[in-house]
């Protein structure tokens, strides 16, 4: 089955593998990846992390080439090749010139159909594994974000770290990392998406030469959304700033206001021009650093805040967003939304330049809604939402009784910082 939509193409194997390409006819290489259902969502609480160590092991060598062999034979073509594990997929990709396409997917899909889990390597990935969770524990700025998902989401899959932990990781056996891929590694839930110096046809016929003999059927997963919880939560450590995040649950990816939202999303904290950029940092100089994202995901989603701010600061850091929250809950002005929806718009096409992002637009498009959405699609959605539109959004998204709050700082040295937060938030509930 071949489907045209535009500039895009897709066929579906007989093993169920979804192949999707996209042409750019102005550019000399192709970016190719492989995503497969195997994040830390489909993990269970006895193996969390397994797909990250998948990752990692799968460059430790196949049955027929070494670790070094498979980095030789990438930098014989001058091009890359590397991998990333999500909540809800992992992805193998590979970026060269269009003419060495054959050589790379040959190499790409050795790893994949035979992984050699050489038991010595394992061990010394191991290691590396628990170092790189070290490092992450030395990095407030980023372990916060997988704080705030476990209070959101607690005993939750997409509230569990993808990494692990240095628990978790210790005890992953050889064994669990090739069950876990005899269940989520099949072709019939995965997806090769390639964007570049291209055609389909080509695309396909390497595919079926280096994936054809790919087999078998994805093992059902038990899938439900998770329950999200108000709560606070608060991790002390000997470091200079707060680093802190309040957010609430939001919408999942395939939602109808999922455009409202990015809107919203980048007039409150999505540039230098943004509310609370403007009023935290730059009227106040309160905060070096404060942002807001939207995590979202096959059935749930969040919309979160980040801010890093000294512990003297950061009650009214967090006083000043749960304001300017509130704000947006009675609408925000139409140029205010006018010149969001432009700023998007621009960020959307430059971040749509290189073959590595067409790709990953393409693979994440067939994951969650089945077709391709063309750019202009995209933004003809963005165009057409309405001032009404993002106030819907925020009045329902941004209640007081649905704030969640999680820090880390030096709560250990500064007695009482804790219950300061904590009030805020409840003060603000009770307004």
């Amino acid at each position: 089955m071949v489907l045209d939509q535009a500039l895009y193409q897709r066929t579906v194997l007989p093993s169920g593998l979804a192949v999707v390409t996209e042409p750019m006819d102005h550019v000399r290489t192709a970016s190719l990846g492989v995503w497969v259902p195997a994040g830390s969502r489909y993990e269970s609480e006895d193996r969390v992390g397994v797909s990250h160590f998948i990752e990692h092991a799968l460059f430790k060598g196949s049955r027929t080439r070494s670790a070094l062999q498979i980095a030789q034979a990438m930098d014989a073509l001058g091009g890359h090749l590397n991998a990333f594990t999500d909540k809800e997929h992992t992805c193998y990709y590979l970026r060269v010139l269009s003419e060495h396409l054959d050589a790379a997917m040959a190499v790409l899909a050795d790893m994949l159909l035979h992984p050699a889990f050489e038991p010595q390597a394992l061990e010394r990935e191991r290691q590396v594994i628990l170092e790189e969770i070290s490092m992450y524990e030395d990095s407030p700025e980023d372990l916060v974000h997988d704080l705030f998902a476990a209070t959101l989401w607690p005993g939750h899959p997409l509230g569990w770290p993808i990494a692990g932990s240095q628990t978790s990781v210790a005890a992953l056996r050889r064994e669990d990392l090739r069950d876990f891929m005899e269940a989520r590694y099949r072709p019939d839930g995965s997806i090769v998406a390639a964007a570049g110096r291209l055609e389909h046809g080509r695309i396909v016929e390497i595919v079926e030469r280096t994936l054809g003999a790919w087999n078998g059927r994805l093992a059902p997963a038990p899938v439900a959304p998770p329950a999200p919880r108000r709560a606070v939560a608060f991790r002390s450590k000997e470091i200079e700033q707060v680093h802190l995040c309040l957010g609430v649950p939001a919408l999942p990816q395939a939602h109808p206001d999922r455009y409202a939202l990015a809107v919203l999303d980048t007039a409150l904290g999505g540039g230098m021009s943004s509310r609370l950029f403007q009023e935290i940092r730059e009227e106040r100089g309160l905060a070096y650093s404060i942002t807001s994202y939207h995590a979202a995901y096959l059935d749930c989603g969040a919309f979160v805040v980040y801010a890093a701010t000294s512990p003297a600061t950061s009650r009214e850091v967090v006083r000043l967003t749960l304001a300017e929250l509130a704000r947006a809950r009675q609408g925000l002005p139409a140029e205010e939304i006018g010149r969001a929806k432009e700023s998007l718009k621009g960020s959307l096409m430059l971040d749509l330049e290189t073959p590595e992002s067409r790709m990953g637009k393409l693979a994440r498009s067939e994951q969650y809604f089945g077709r391709q959405l063309t750019l202009d699609e995209i933004l003809a959605a963005v165009e057409a939402v309405r001032p009404e539109d993002v106030r819907r959004v925020a009045e329902e998204l941004f209640a007081a009784a649905r704030i969640t709050l999680v820090a880390i700082g030096p709560f250990d040295q500064h007695p009482g910082l804790a219950d300061a937060l904590e009030e805020a938030v409840r003060t603000h509930g009770d307004a």
